[in-house]
């Protein structure tokens, strides 16, 4: 598969690119753990069907020291015994986050109550960043059908 538009050659979209790199880079400066990050780009990408962003994340984690084992059940956290009560409750605000429409009040209550009992303001903050960000990364690809295994490292820097 071919993508209908090289987002990494188009004017607009490298500069707009490059300030969305400067947002991760952001993220990766912030108290929120790196494992986390990675689980939530993993499991948004992941419900937005965006094969370009699973594919890069995962190896992205792999990289940085994450379990192979943990990966293959990012799909089926809530079942798995593998994750924290912080990364299972970051899981959950990134799957009611990335399914704003399919719930006619968003993000619940019990979700953000949830959140907020594991992560501080600052982390609360990044964790809600980093689920914003990954689901602009996954909507800009799925678009454009950017085929998984194009990552182009430094593509927008």
């Amino acid at each position: 598969m071919e993508a209908r538009l090289d987002l990494f050659t188009r004017p607009v979209a490298v500069r707009f690119g490059k300030h969305l790199v400067a947002a991760g880079k952001v993220l990766e400066e912030s108290t929120l753990p790196a494992a986390t990050q990675e689980l939530v780009k993993l499991r948004a990408s992941q419900i937005n069907g965006c094969g370009f962003c699973t594919d890069m994340h995962t190896k992205d984690a792999l990289h940085a020291g994450e379990s192979a084992t943990r990966l293959h059940l990012v799909a089926a956290w809530r079942e798995a015994t593998v994750f924290t009560q912080a990364e299972r409750a970051a899981l959950e605000l990134t799957e009611q986050g990335t399914r704003i429409a399919d719930a006619a009040g968003g993000v619940t209550d019990e979700a953000w109550e949830d959140a907020a009992k594991h992560y501080d303001e600052e982390q609360l903050a990044a964790l809600v960043c980093a689920i914003a960000l990954i689901n602009a990364y996954n909507r800009g690809n799925v678009i454009v059908r950017q085929p998984a295994g194009d990552y182009r490292p430094g593509g927008f820097a």
